[in-house]
């Protein structure tokens, strides 16, 4: 292929497919406030309570991408709990919700981040329509 041609190719390439770095949806996510702020495409769409881990069952901090995602799920390692409309993003570790929706807002599960069932499933179908590829989660102090 000639040195032009493919230059060209690889900036169209570059155009339309999406780059490692790039993510229509953002949650970033809190653990000293508890909140999980939700950006699309850079602007802010939601702000939610959440529960992060407690204890020695702390949430891991860092930036993922979402893996897999699950309608229903029940956890195969806390006596099946239900962990519905989650966005599984490090090992077992998702964003879910949670009927303990009293607990919002301080830490309180074995390491997932918790939300409101609504929320929850506001946040499933966000990361439905934009892609696992698409979606980013920050996780801070």
């Amino acid at each position: 292929m000639r040195p032009f041609v493919l230059a060209i190719a690889l900036a169209v390439a570059s155009a339309v497919l999406p780059t490692a770095a790039s993510a229509n949806v953002h949650a970033r996510i809190s653990k000293s406030t508890q909140t999980m702020h939700v950006y699309v495409h850079g602007t802010l769409y939601y702000s939610w309570p959440v529960s992060t881990g407690r204890g020695r069952y702390a949430t891991p901090s860092g930036t993922f991408r979402a893996k897999r995602l699950e309608r229903r799920w029940y956890s195969t390692k806390y006596s099946n709990a239900p962990m519905h409309n989650a966005v599984f993003y490090n090992g077992g570790y998702a964003i879910h919700s949670t009927a303990e929706v009293s607990k919002l807002g301080r830490p309180a599960s074995h390491g997932c981040i918790r939300l409101a069932p609504g929320n929850a499933a506001q946040f499933f179908s966000l990361v439905s329509s934009h892609g696992l590829g698409r979606t980013k989660i920050t996780i801070a102090q």
